[in-house]
């Protein structure tokens, strides 16, 4: 058995010297409230305020980085209680479940994984010794115990971790219910969703034709041709702004953002209808769509985000037993200076205009993405995303992109996560680690003190709410 000890000074400098200063600018933040602004937990885990059911639904079983990692050693999903699509026989013992979980604890050493588990475990739940095949039962019993008090349902650690504000990820063609519970409730300002048009905007997709259909139903207005559809979804943006959004998501496998005409647009949309469309068509219809987000947030003020460059449900055989999104995505490559150049060409400069992007390819940090939103205005770096939201990768972060595009070019750290308790340990470790790049520079006599302080703040809080405001 294992004590679980938190340092202090964990992800801390460890030189002596610049671990003090780093110590007084983390100070400055800890306590400041969590701006999340590109989330993914489920709107209804808020608008229900149900317990959580047990350590392993919590824990284990939505975690795609700690599945994955189980995986890679020769587990199953299927005994780590991820469904079938076809009903196929799952592990459904919570306990089971976490026993396995606690068994490989060791795999998850050196990671950010293990570093956030740890938070959660001891910061939220009170938890004082590791994981690990002796303690699973012990474990879960205790965690069992606190979720089901009061204090630990989801609006009450809400408040307990300082959400000031949390963005969920949406389809447009939902109709936002928990979204409209929440308002009712006085929480429409704390939980707003985010305008995630993917499916829409891929027209070879199996299902295009019929969400298409529904999305003429939903708002009244014939899809039939471009245009309509042009309009069907101005109005689907429309309700998500009256719904509160800050922004849109868009989650392509490349950047093309090159414009079609409106007549290729048009042909391109037509055979798309009947289920001709070629790919080559449908990936310059996906990039020219691109383009039409970035004109429609000019008219409406939603701030565009992009996070290209993700290969989804790598895992073919995975994605077939378990459904789209358990295939185990993959990064890829990305190019951003050529495929981004046609829409910060039209819209870069265009004081309406906000695009957040994210990359998991960090090698474009300093020689693409730096450059680019050290040019245009309109541009802003997403915080360090994905595999990289990771001690070692956010150092690597702030060194590459610092040079060229300054601390405000970028949107501070805002979370990416659908584990809704690891937030708190996602931010207090961006914190920490800004604390020491920025104790560095005042170390290195390149920065002071004061500057550092007021620096840390804005990266915590003041550039997440400046950066998402609605450019109205």
């Amino acid at each position: 058995m294992r004590p679980l000890l938190l340092d202090d000074d964990r992800a801390l400098p460890a030189d002596p010297a610049t671990r003090a200063v780093a110590r007084e600018v983390y100070g400055a933040t800890r306590d400041l409230p969590l701006v999340c602004m590109h989330g993914h937990v489920d709107a209804a885990v808020l608008a229900q305020d149900r317990p959580f059911s047990d350590p392993a639904s919590l824990f284990v079983v939505p975690d795609h980085y700690l599945l994955r990692m189980l995986v890679s050693q020769g587990a199953d999903l299927r005994d780590l209680g991820v469904a079938t699509t076809g009903g196929g026989t799952v592990e459904t013992d919570p306990r089971e479940i976490w026993r396995r979980f606690c068994a490989g604890w060791h795999l998850f050493r050196g990671t950010p994984t293990r570093y956030w588990l740890e938070h959660e475990l001891h910061e939220v739940f009170g938890v004082t010794t590791q994981p690990g095949e002796d303690t699973a039962d012990a474990l879960y019993d205790h965690l069992a115990d606190q979720l089901a008090k009061p204090d630990f349902r989801p609006r009450a650690l809400f408040e307990r971790f300082g959400i000031e504000v949390l963005a969920t990820t949406d389809s447009p063609l939902s109709t936002l219910p928990d979204h409209a519970t929440l308002r009712d409730q006085g929480w429409g300002e704390k939980v707003v969703p985010t305008f995630r048009p993917d499916a829409l905007l891929y027209v070879d997709r199996p299902a295009w034709v019929a969400d298409v259909d529904r999305l003429a139903e939903l708002t009244g207005i014939d899809t039939g041709t471009y245009d309509g559809f042009g309009e069907a979804l101005r109005a689907r943006r429309r309700v998500f702004v009256e719904a509160g959004a800050m922004a849109t998501d868009h989650g392509h496998l490349g950047t093309d953002t090159t414009p079609l005409s409106p007549a290729e647009a048009g042909r391109v949309y037509a055979a798309a209808r009947t289920g001709q469309v070629d790919p080559a068509d449908a990936a310059a219809f996906a990039g020219h769509m691109l383009h039409e987000m970035a004109r429609m947030s000019c008219e409406d003020g939603l701030v565009m985000q992009l996070h290209p460059g993700v290969l989804r449900d790598h895992d073919r055989a995975a994605r077939a037993l378990h459904g789209p999104d358990q295939g185990f995505d993959i990064p890829v490559a990305t190019e951003f200076t050529r495929g981004l150049r046609p829409l910060l060409e039209s819209f870069g400069r265009d004081p309406r205009f906000r695009i957040v992007v994210f990359t998991v390819d960090e090698t474009t940090y300093s020689r693409e993405l730096a450059p680019l939103a050290g040019v245009y205005p309109a541009m802003r770096l997403g915080a360090p995303w994905w595999f990289l939201d990771t001690p070692d990768g956010m150092r690597r972060f702030r060194e590459a992109i610092t040079d060229t595009a300054g601390f405000y070019n970028t949107t501070g750290f805002v979370d990416d996560t659908r584990a809704f308790v690891s937030i708190p340990a996602r931010h207090d470790l961006a914190r920490r680690v800004d604390a020491g790049h920025l104790a560095r520079l005042v170390a290195e006599h390149r920065l002071g003190l004061d500057e550092a302080l007021e620096t840390a703040v804005d990266l915590a809080y003041n550039l997440p709410r400046s950066s998402y405001a609605r450019r109205t």
